[in-house]
């Protein structure tokens, strides 16, 4: 009988620990938030105010890059991108698309205003 409950108790434990960790994932999904921080250092750039990309722009996109591993926070974060493009006036999408390549990082969907974020793995 002894064995049986500890048997209960490990699975027990077991379970919490898993419902512990699938509720810290859910609290750390990537928010708008944190895509629009990381990339605020990008505007100048793909406004035309700057000439060149800055390396606080890249590190901002490798961060982003970093933070959105999962499939459910690169589709967030496309959304994200979607959003903010649409908020910023004289966005220039060419520039846009090409940033995350000057900054050395690969981007699973095309950055596009035309790209549906739902088919983003």
């Amino acid at each position: 009988m002894a064995r049986l409950n500890s048997k209960a108790v490990v699975s027990a434990v077991v379970l919490a620990a898993v419902v512990l960790m699938m509720a810290g994932r859910e609290a750390t999904a990537l928010s708008c938030g944190q895509v629009d921080s990381k990339l605020a250092p990008c505007v100048s750039y793909v406004t035309g105010k700057a000439p060149s990309i800055s390396k606080e722009c890249c590190s901002g996109v490798q961060g982003l890059n970093g933070l959105a591993r999962s499939s459910p926070d690169r589709k967030i974060a496309c959304r994200c991108l979607k959003s903010l493009a649409t908020s910023i006036k004289s966005i220039n999408m060419d520039k846009v698309s090409g940033v995350p390549g000057k900054c050395g990082v690969s981007v699973p969907f095309p950055i596009s205003m035309s790209t549906n974020c739902q088919t983003v793995t």
